[in-house]
């Protein structure tokens, strides 16, 4: 079962990540984010949706309405039922199946859901109205494992992240919620480096490690699962330490990344900030 990690009598929070791919023109694209620069965590970065762990994720009501997964506890689905909350929140991906069909949710089907609802509720349905109407069933099966990492010791903000890969739904169109997210899009790895490297996009060190890995995966979404499903998972917490030369931020060889160290300066122009 997930606990929430802490040290340095800072908390890390239990929160989910999910990588969600396609299969573009170009390659292998995942889903990413710009947060509002106000956001109080990563504000201002190119990041993959997710969110802290909410304690509704792992209410009865919502845990009846996903496909169950095997072998995982409560908590553990509602890391997932979590993970999938926030990518619809924030990039109105819906990770989800219309009750007893095998394919994800189509974009006709889930805007008609959502008409309906607007209809019945006289406002936008949040994604706990469209679970609780019960017309759904989360795709908590669909997610594969893919990282586990821990905010730096002695950080103002941690959190304890553990992160999936998704196969996007094959019709739905990402959109920013405008308030958490200022944009939503489709990026190869390689392309989301570049903006970074090219001071057009800021990234956080996770998100740019794990884009990294992400491109080393193969070309397309099938490779990329398989490559996860390969992989054991290991709980990363990246060290960061002084040197007459400046701060430095490393992981170490076991960490499934292999080694990687570098400056902290390299972490604010594309790079991003340590991880918050």
């Amino acid at each position: 079962m997930p606990e929430r990690s802490a040290s340095a009598g800072v908390p890390a929070p239990l929160a989910t990540t999910i990588l969600v791919l396609r299969d573009g023109t170009a390659g292998l694209e995942v889903l990413m984010v710009t947060r509002h620069a106000a956001t109080v965590f990563a504000g201002g970065a190119l990041v993959f949706p997710g969110g802290r762990v909410d304690p509704d994720d792992a209410a009865p009501e919502i845990l009846a309405r996903c496909r169950p997964v095997d072998g995982l506890t409560p908590a553990e689905m509602a890391l997932r039922v979590a993970g999938i909350r926030e990518t619809f929140e924030e990039a109105h991906v819906l990770l989800a199946r219309v009750r007893g069909e095998a394919g994800l949710i189509t974009a006709p089907a889930l805007a008609a859901l959502e008409a309906d609802l607007a209809h019945s509720l006289g406002r936008p349905p949040a994604f706990a109205d469209l679970v609780a109407g019960g017309a759904i069933e989360l795709a908590t099966d669909q997610l594969v494992p893919y990282a586990h990492w821990i905010t730096p010791v002695g950080r103002p903000k941690r959190f304890d992240t553990y992160f999936f890969l998704a196969e996007a739904p094959p019709d739905q169109q990402a959109a920013h919620d405008g308030h958490e997210a200022v944009a939503a899009a489709w990026f190869t790895p390689a392309a989301a480096l570049a903006e970074a490297a090219a001071e057009r996009a800021r990234l956080i060190f996770v998100t740019k490690v794990n884009l990294m890995r992400l491109g080393e995966s193969g070309d397309t979404t099938a490779a990329a699962l398989a490559a996860a499903k390969a992989r054991p998972v290991v709980a990363i917490c990246p060290e960061v330490f002084e040197t007459p030369a400046g701060w430095r931020i490393r992981i170490s060889a076991d960490s499934g990344y292999g080694a990687i160290e570098m400056p902290t300066y390299a972490l604010t122009r594309g790079g991003g900030a340590v991880m918050s």
